[in-house]
């Protein structure tokens, strides 16, 4: 190993061993928090923009094939974008560069495969479909499907930054690179050449802008020096990284199918436009995650130290002061939306507007969510993603369900509610597992756990 990846190794074992995991959580998390901050931002203003010069229609085309393209992208990571944060933060604490660097290998081979197949696959079936869609869905499709491989090796990449402590690098590749590139090309094209922009250009400078953000993240991987040596060949577990990915990869593929799956569900009956509204109310309501994702960042490699460590107090520590952190946060950002609900709407143009009461419960729905922490990291990172697995396949059988009955009967607002039930109990019932099977105190509840430090409760949750 590098003398920097010896450095950061002795500065994660110096914090959990002094008792500060929770603080290295938060300091980091500061830094993921500004960068989401401004990928968001710039997520809304391209959201704006696009919006608006396209028109509601277009935009629920893009919509629709962005949301079959993050999918199927899903579905061609294997689960290795989630799995890498656990099994290279162990190889790294074992010291074990054989095995790190064959994770690595085995990971981008098998995502680069299943991803050309998809894509082939993909042009296969649009083409045999082509007299049953719109022309300009049909060229959206053909547009959009590189994205699959090229979001999925992005995924890959970034995972193995973060493993090894790349916070900012990551997030700036996936979303400040990727969400940039597409405004200036819209703006270019829109604005500056006077062009009609519609799905198909739009879903070409995404494509763009995440070619970008795989070669950044791409560069940032190789500066990591992860290279055959005389000293350490590449060693291979395929078994076990097997048995860990195919959970994980149900798990990222139906979670993406749970955030999707009122636009693929109104595409699918017909209503892409109202799809493409859904879709925009859906992203503006997500702005309330963004605490609880920026403290993922190292969040889930963190746990998986502790885990491993059976450091159980100080595990607990963690999940109840990162819980409060998301929650206040997560309020603070809904209370703000709601209060300027009508104004952002009304940016995106008029035919958005009739999505404000979608808006309004997405965003009191995702408050309460985040009382619940970040729970299925709590359970992928200690070796629990086979119940994660079967624990979302039933809440995603839910939401569908829910999502085709209440969208039919109520659009819209329908598919607003039905989104927000399913989360509620999926969340539920990982409560439920990580309180019987782990012995921890899950989400907000975790705030009641004993501790040897003295003062009033809400203190020990400081930063």
């Amino acid at each position: 190993m590098s003398r920097w990846h010896e450095k950061q190794l002795a500065r994660l074992s110096s914090s959990v061993s002094s008792g500060t995991p929770a603080a290295t959580v938060a300091r980091s998390s500061m830094t993921a928090f500004a960068i989401f901050f401004v990928g968001s931002g710039l997520t809304y203003i391209s959201q704006i923009v696009i919006a608006r010069i396209v028109g509601a229609t277009s935009y629920g085309y893009y919509t629709y094939v962005l949301a079959w393209m993050t999918l199927l992208a899903y579905v061609s990571a294997f689960g290795f974008d989630v799995a890498l944060l656990r099994f290279v933060s162990v190889y790294r604490a074992q010291n074990n560069t054989g095995l790190l660097l064959g994770i690595v290998r085995y990971a981008e081979r098998w995502v680069v495969l299943a991803g050309g197949l998809l894509v082939a696959g993909g042009i296969a079936i649009v083409l045999a479909w082509r007299q049953q869609i719109e022309p300009e869905l049909e060229l959206t499709f053909l547009v959009g499907l590189p994205l699959i491989p090229i979001l999925a090796l992005a995924w890959i990449r970034c995972a193995i930054l973060r493993a090894h402590g790349r916070v900012i690098l990551p997030l700036v590749a996936s979303l400040i690179v990727r969400d940039g590139i597409l405004i200036g090309l819209a703006i270019f094209v829109g604005v500056g050449l006077g062009r009609r922009l519609d799905a198909p250009l739009v879903m070409l400078a995404l494509l763009i802008g995440a070619s970008a953000g795989l070669w950044l993240a791409s560069l940032s991987k190789r500066r990591l020096g992860l290279r055959h040596t005389v000293d350490s060949a590449p060693t291979y577990d395929a078994a076990t990284w097997r048995r860990a990915a195919l959970p994980l990869l149900v798990i990222g593929a139906v979670e993406v199918l749970m955030n999707r799956a009122g636009v693929l569900c109104l595409g699918w009956m017909g209503e892409t436009k109202n799809a493409g509204i859904f879709s925009l109310m859906f992203n503006v309501a997500f702005l309330v995650a963004i605490p609880r994702t920026a403290l993922n960042t190292l969040f889930a490699p963190t746990v998986s130290s502790l885990f491993a460590s059976q450091d159980h107090k100080h595990l607990q520590e963690l999940i109840g002061k990162t819980t409060v952190w998301s929650l206040g946060a997560a309020t603070l950002i809904g209370i703000g939306l709601l209060v300027v609900a009508n104004f952002l709407v009304a940016g995106f143009g008029s035919d958005f507007t009739a999505g404000l009461p979608a808006l309004q419960i997405l965003l009191v729905g995702q408050v309460v969510v985040a009382g619940a922490g970040s729970q299925l990291t709590i359970m992928t990172m200690t070796g629990h993603e086979r119940g994660a697995a079967w624990l979302i396949v039933a809440s995603a059988t839910f939401n569908v369900v829910a999502m085709f009955v209440l969208a039919r009967w109520f659009g819209m607002y329908g598919a607003a509610l039905a989104a927000i039930f399913s989360m509620l109990v999926w969340n539920g019932l990982m409560a439920l597992f990580i309180w019987r099977r782990l012995r921890l105190l899950p989400g907000l509840i975790s705030i009641f756990a004993r501790s040897d430090q003295p003062g009033v409760w809400w203190r020990r949750y400081a930063p």
